[in-house]
């Protein structure tokens, strides 16, 4: 990433910048359709995976199909696009806090279904769900698939045919080993209607810069709209790089074993730790259980341990970097820590 921030600051300096602009945009594009199995006109590089939901729905006509069903352990940046649709009535498979089960969307999902919202793997508990079983059941009764797939991107195989969505997003920001500011949104058929969001960069030429025209490519760019992060572009175009030279399968199998030493680790002395009912289920991060979460995981960043506390718990992410020495540091912090604060995981000792 350094290097590559370093070449934007040396296309900065020189002439022909915003060229130079353009051509990483479409470099990311490329890469990142690439990376799930899609064509270059079915990716619209967006500043985050809020904006993506809302461009995939904003002009949809609801009228009889006017339910989505989601998950409480939904995003919420993408929960709250569907509960801000008018007419729109969004139907839980559980209450919050429920563990989250590919079951549990089916019989939510009838005629009158417009949207079936799935996350690949939560963000916050680190649970897989069968996005294609899913899919299968969304589309037998007429209704599309929003995926978002930030916690599954560059730690699993993703493709979008194998999975069946009709729309996926991602963010450089994590496993993609970039910088946020920068997402992306597959979208199967983007020639659908415009979406409400628009802007010079959603335009069929837009460097023909017509301000007295609205012409709309029947390409995914389309549902884009203003310049770019272009600092993230940079950075999601080295980091795409480096994921789409390693083996998912491969990176799949080494997330979930170190995940599964942590989790057992962490058990064994008195911890508790949220993991997938099936070991194929898991993610690539493990949920730590603390009520104070934040207060931990400051603590553990004084001593060069990054995590990120979630409503209760502690997200200890692992990737395809990642070691069993990792592993190690991040037990014995976590051991230390209790040791010197009396606490433990789930409350106060």
């Amino acid at each position: 990433m350094e290097q590559a921030l370093s070449w934007l600051m040396r296309d900065l300096s020189g002439p022909g910048f915003w060229r130079e602009c353009e051509d990483q945009v479409e470099r990311a594009r490329a890469l990142f359709a690439a990376l799930v199995g899609a064509d270059v006109e079915q990716v619209a590089v967006l500043p985050n995976a809020s904006v993506a939901a809302y461009q995939a729905v904003s002009r949809r006509r609801w009228r009889r199909r006017r339910d989505v069903v989601a998950t409480p352990a939904e995003f919420p940046g993408v929960a709250h696009t569907w509960l801000n649709q008018p007419t729109v009535r969004v139907r839980w498979t559980g209450p919050p806090g429920a563990a989250v089960r590919t079951g549990d969307f089916l019989p939510l999902i009838t005629a009158r279904t417009g949207l079936v919202s799935v996350p690949a793997v939560t963000y916050r508990d680190s649970t897989g769900l069968d996005v294609a079983c899913i899919a299968r059941a969304a589309h037998d009764v007429g209704a599309r698939v929003f995926v978002d797939a930030y916690q599954a991107a560059g730690v699993m195989p993703l493709h979008v045919d194998t999975l069946g969505c009709d729309y996926l997003v991602a963010g450089a920001g994590k496993y993609l080993m970039g910088l946020p500011g920068v997402a992306f949104l597959y979208i199967r058929h983007p020639d659908g209607p415009a979406p409400a969001l628009t802007g010079w960069l959603g335009r069929a030429d837009p460097r023909a810069l017509r301000a007295t025209v609205l012409d709309w490519p029947s390409q995914a760019r389309r549902y884009e709209t203003g310049t770019p992060c272009v600092a993230s572009v940079y950075a999601a175009v080295a980091g795409l790089r480096l994921v789409n030279g390693l083996d998912l399968d491969e990176v799949r199998r080494h997330t979930q074993r170190l995940v599964s030493e942590a989790a057992r680790r962490l058990g064994a002395f008195g911890e508790v730790v949220r993991v997938a009912a099936a070991p194929d289920a898991q993610g690539a991060h493990l949920a730590l259980v603390d009520p104070q979460a934040e207060i931990l995981a400051g603590w553990l960043a004084e001593r060069g341990v990054i995590t990120a506390p979630r409503a209760g718990v502690l997200r200890l992410a692992v990737h395809a970097y990642s070691t069993d020495e990792d592993i190690d540091v991040v037990c014995d912090a976590v051991a230390t820590y209790r040791r010197h604060h009396h606490r433990r995981s789930g409350g106060i000792r």
